[in-house]
């Protein structure tokens, strides 16, 4: 094999990193082959120059699959050499047998990010790390040149969101949203909706106790105090948890959409937000 940096031997114990996770940010190609098998040792060397072009951006994973039975039934490998393609954690597309260098130069280049990609995985990087304001102007870039980039739509909205803004999220989050996009939209609509509706009305003396406490909730949100806005949505609910048929229940569960299931706050809310419901 070739001593690349690019170029990796995996294995069923890293495939979940070397192939899964790194595909999030890379196309990561799937070559796998066995040392008996002749038609791999043809593919594997082409697979190996296109590896070394600097023009081709992509990791090359080789998977011996006599070594690594596991990752080869996971993945239904039922004839090598099997070349699978990795996008975002999923194989996006995939070939079986031996191809020409051309072929295989072709079948590389059409899933490489054109410009556009490389700047969502930008603002996606922006907004994991929650530069809230740096990723708003990437996504607007985004949306300046590509109207109808429903992921950049859906980025700008949780930015906007992060930052109190929700009757411009609101707005963003309405209409009809494909595919995977679709459940985080909805998910995010009660509580931009729910910031919204704060933000239009401060003085809360014509409202009742639980009404008062539930807006107070959705200011220490706007305020980036999320874990005490947390709290106060819980109170709300522990006084009545069919309060507003369950808004506050729907303005958590968006709460953990936009901060994601891995933090903290999402694990530990959703565990109190459950012995309160139930």
């Amino acid at each position: 094999m070739a001593d690349q940096d690019n170029i990796i031997e995996v294995t069923d114990e890293t495939f979940e990193s070397d192939v899964i996770r790194q595909s999030e940010d890379r196309l990561v190609v799937v070559d796998f082959w066995a040392p008996w098998c002749g038609p791999c040792r043809v593919l594997g060397p082409v697979l190996e120059k296109l590896a070394a072009d600097p023009n081709l951006d992509f990791i090359l994973a080789k998977v011996n699959v006599d070594d690594n039975p596991h990752v080869s039934m996971r993945y239904q490998v039922q004839g090598i050499p099997a070349v699978k393609a990795f996008i975002s954690g999923k194989v996006e597309d995939e070939f079986v047998g031996t191809l020409p260098e051309a072929r295989v130069r072709q079948f590389i280049e059409k899933l490489l990010p054109d410009e556009a990609d490389l700047a969502f995985r930008e603002a996606n990087s922006l907004l994991a790390t929650r530069h809230w304001v740096k990723a708003e102007d990437a996504f607007r870039d985004i949306l300046l040149a590509h109207p109808q980039h429903d992921g950049a739509r859906l980025g700008l909205a949780r930015t906007l969101i992060a930052q109190g803004l929700g009757c411009e999220a609101e707005e963003l989050l309405q209409g009809n949203w494909p595919g995977p996009a679709m459940v985080p939209a909805n998910r995010l609509i009660p509580l931009a909706r729910f910031l919204c509706r704060t933000a239009e009305v401060e003085d809360d003396t014509d409202f009742a106790p639980i009404e008062a406490q539930f807006r107070q909730a959705g200011r220490l949100l706007q305020r980036h105090n999320i874990e005490a806005g947390l709290d106060g949505l819980l109170d709300v609910l522990r006084q009545d948890k069919r309060y507003r048929n369950g808004e506050p229940k729907e303005v958590m569960l968006g709460i953990f959409e936009l901060l994601g299931d891995q933090d903290p706050l999402t694990e530990n809310y959703r565990r109190e937000l459950a012995s309160v419901l139930f």
